[in-house]
């Protein structure tokens, strides 16, 4: 019984680590919940009065999820320095209970530094939030001065039991998170291919949904390459270590995303277009009688497509007899022509693609675990051991010169705007809140600032206020029900916040409505507590958070006001200006040009792919009334998305060049990407100025070049032949940009016709 069970308890955890990448919302959930606990049990126990437990778990909250540092002496600091700073808020607030005026000024001042504070890095956001946070608190409670003393008492309380819990009970290293967030990336990786595999066995009436799950977990398997990227820095011992787990993190991905296409086109009538995994309701190809269910092929390829995604589950420590071996030495022994099994040209594409998948896997091992047992290794299995050995020792020996060659460089974030624009709405807030309530303003200044966080123009906010109001509805429902059921139960309450606060963290990066909901129906429990509630107060609070909501978008659309068009423009043209950076850097590389690091750069596009993505959510949002702009907004992100998986191949490939034995450069590539890079050129001149008349030019196929004459070399060798389907993907990724974005496109004719001088 018991060996029965353990697997499936390991299947339930690896979908839950997939759900939750390093596990980040789950802990920073029970960091804040075990913060907030130990605060009640501390007040309980030297019998604190019910402000006193409200305030300090509220404070507690603040000092824990504010400090967002990944260093533990970072974060030691900032808490200390928090501390100093919740203290001077708590004495202000209290000291300014009694004047209105100053106490308002000081209000929007404080509200001001805050967010001006976050210029200065990870630091500067959180004093700024935890002075927010505190002096709100003090208004929460009505601070007085003469509960000031015991105020500052139970905030030294919250933020101490805050550092025990995050240091002691709950400790978090960067080397943790990244091995959980390296753990994640295994389990969605083994997802996709689940996903692939349901896309091989679908029917014609299940293609549709099975594709759009390939989809799905080929962007969960993208986002936790992203999140391990941001955090290599700090979890790798030195940068050769990190770099040696981007190359694999990034091979891994690139090969599985390719393994997905590989399949889609061998059960289509034709090669299937990449933007088909990018494009959300893209039409499905026509099926073709390639593949058939009950085919001894299409069973061996089903049969390998298991064994692939149980050796990405597999641990290392489970890897010993023969068994593991041989289905190892099988996958990768597609990689060799000989041992193909006898199918047609797509097909067999598919048998490649997961030996190169398997090779990225075995990297990924060899990367994350160390050396493994190579008795068993068959000579494909060697060949890709030594490749692997090959590019190891040159990505430390590239990484030890770049370490000589550069020094740190730092960066600003533009916070002024923001800073001025919030401080414009929360004095709008703190007027017509003063109308509503004189005693509850504040929750309208506090959506406000919640608006304007990790927002950057006029339709984000107005998206962000409009799931704020959401959410806030319906927990006022919710806090109304179980007020009526808690009634003066003191520490049921209190345990029903703790579970809300948990949930409030958990789902924040999920829905921001439904942590609205939470927030609000955790704040019934709280008057509850402290014997101010009542209905009024709750329908009070929907006023108050509408009133906020539309003082934000006001003081966004008419204060130095960033248009959600114009914003997205910025965006859109620096992910096409990366795209050419990454695209002709390898290209140049594939041509025989000097080494660069183009993995950095690749992510670098991914980054602002990301912007760019976010940008566009209040064009793609369903209240939009603007159906024909939404779906071109998606088009042209599934377009970039699919220029940056060929972006991604190249650099992959061409990081292969100085220590392959397969790669070799081809000067002729540099002719072939010469088209793709002034093309983008044009488009990022129409981008940025609407007045400028450059012309996009299509020409001959440049997958055309694959018929080149390359004597005593088998076709799936020719890596120049999958460098150019990648370029073609691009130019063709490209020209499909040029319409939605109103640049005129000449045909081989145009061209010819304006003579050299084109």
């Amino acid at each position: 019984m018991r060996t029965a069970t353990r697997p499936g308890r390991t299947r339930i955890w690896d979908r839950f680590a997939a759900s939750d990448p390093g596990l980040l919302r789950l802990m920073a959930g029970l960091r804040t919940v075990g913060a907030i606990a130990l605060t009640l049990a501390v007040l309980a126990l030297i019998g604190a009065s019910k402000t006193h437990l409200v305030a300090g778990a509220i404070s507690a909250m603040a000092a824990t999820f504010a400090i967002k540092e990944k260093q533990q002496r970072k974060q030691a600091v900032t808490l200390a320095l928090g501390l100093v700073v919740a203290l001077a808020a708590m004495s202000l607030g209290a000291l300014l209970s009694t004047h209105v005026v100053a106490g308002d000024l000081f209000f929007l001042a404080l509200i001001f530094a805050a967010v001006y504070s976050r210029r200065f890095g990870d630091r500067g956001t959180a004093l700024g939030l935890i002075g927010f946070q505190v002096y709100f608190v003090s208004l929460f409670v009505r601070a007085g001065v003469s509960g000031l003393p015991g105020l500052c008492g139970t905030l030294v309380v919250a933020f101490v039991c805050s550092a025990l819990v995050r240091f002691v009970v709950v400790p978090e290293t960067p080397e943790r998170v990244l091995r959980r967030l390296r753990a994640a990336f295994r389990a969605r990786l083994a997802q996709l291919v689940s996903a692939q595999i349901e896309l091989l066995d679908a029917g014609p009436d299940q293609v549709e949904k099975a594709l759009e799950e390939v989809r799905r977990h080929t962007a969960r398997l993208h986002e936790s390459a992203m999140m391990i990227q941001g955090r290599l820095a700090e979890g790798t011992s030195d940068s050769a270590t990190a770099a040696l787990v981007q190359r694999r993190i990034a091979d891994a991905e690139i090969a599985a995303e390719r393994l997905g296409v590989l399949i889609l086109t061998a059960r289509s009538a034709e090669r299937a277009d990449t933007l088909t995994l990018h494009l959300p309701n893209a039409p499905v190809p026509a099926a073709s009688d390639r593949l058939r269910a009950q085919d001894d092929t299409t069973a061996t390829l089903r049969r390998d497509l298991e064994a692939l995604r149980l050796l990405v589950l597999r641990p290392v420590a489970e890897d010993r007899g023969t068994g593991v071996a041989h289905v190892r030495n099988r996958l990768l022994g597609y990689r060799d022509e000989e041992n193909l099994p006898r199918a047609s040209a797509a097909v067999q594409d598919v048998f490649r693609g997961i030996g190169e998948t398997g090779r990225s896997v075995l990297g990924l091992r060899l990367a994350l675990d160390g050396p493994q047992d190579e008795s068993d290794d068959t000579p494909s299995t060697t060949r890709s051991r030594e490749e692997l050995d090959a590019e190891d020792i040159a990505i430390a020996r590239e990484e030890e010169d770049e370490e000589d060659a550069h020094g740190p460089t730092g960066w600003k974030r533009p916070t002024t705007r923001t800073a001025v624009q919030v401080s414009v709405g929360s004095a709008l807030a703190i007027v017509g809140g003063e109308f509503l309530s004189s005693q509850r303003w504040y929750w309208a200044v506090l959506t406000c600032w919640v608006v304007f966080l990790n927002t950057a123009s006029t339709g984000e906010i107005l998206v962000k206020g409009y799931r704020r109001l959401l959410g806030t509805v319906l927990g006022v429902v919710a806090g109304a029900l179980l007020a009526s059921l808690v009634g003066s139960h003191i520490w049921t309450a209190f345990a029903l916040v703790l579970l809300f606060i948990f949930a409030m963290f958990f789902t924040a990066p999920l829905s921001y409505a439904l942590m609205s909901f939470f927030v609000t129906a955790m704040l019934g429990l709280l008057y509850t507590l402290l014997n101010t509630y009542s209905t009024g107060v709750l329908v009070l609070r929907i006023e108050e958070t509408a009133l906020g909501a539309t003082c934000g978008v006001i003081a966004a659309a008419l204060v130095l006001p960033v248009n959600t068009d114009r914003r997205t423009d910025e965006l859109l043209a620096t992910v096409l200006k990366r795209l050419g950076e990454v695209t002709g850097a390898a290209v140049d590389q594939l041509s025989g040009g000097p080494a660069i690091e183009l993995l950095d750069k690749a992510r670098d596009l991914d980054t602002a792919l990301d912007d760019l993505r976010s940008s566009t959510q209040p064009l793609t949002h369903p209240i939009t009334p603007l159906r024909a702009r939404r779906q071109t907004a998606r088009y042209l992100v599934a377009l970039l998305e699919t220029c940056a998986y060929h972006a991604r191949s190249l650099a992959a490939t061409a990081e292969l060049l100085p220590y392959s034995k397969t790669v070799a450069a081809d000067p002729r590539l540099k002719g072939a990407g010469r088209r793709i890079a002034h093309n983008i050129d044009v488009l990022v001149a129409r981008v940025e100025d609407d007045d400028t008349e450059g012309v996009a030019e299509t020409g001959p196929s440049l997958a055309s070049m694959l018929e080149t004459d390359r004597p005593g070399l088998p076709r799936h060798d020719r890596v120049t032949d999958r460098v150019l389907r990648h370029l073609q993907r691009l130019d063709e990724g490209v020209i499909g940009l040029a319409r939605p974005l109103g640049v005129p496109v000449s045909t081989p004719a145009d061209t010819a016709s304006r003579g050299p001088a084109a």
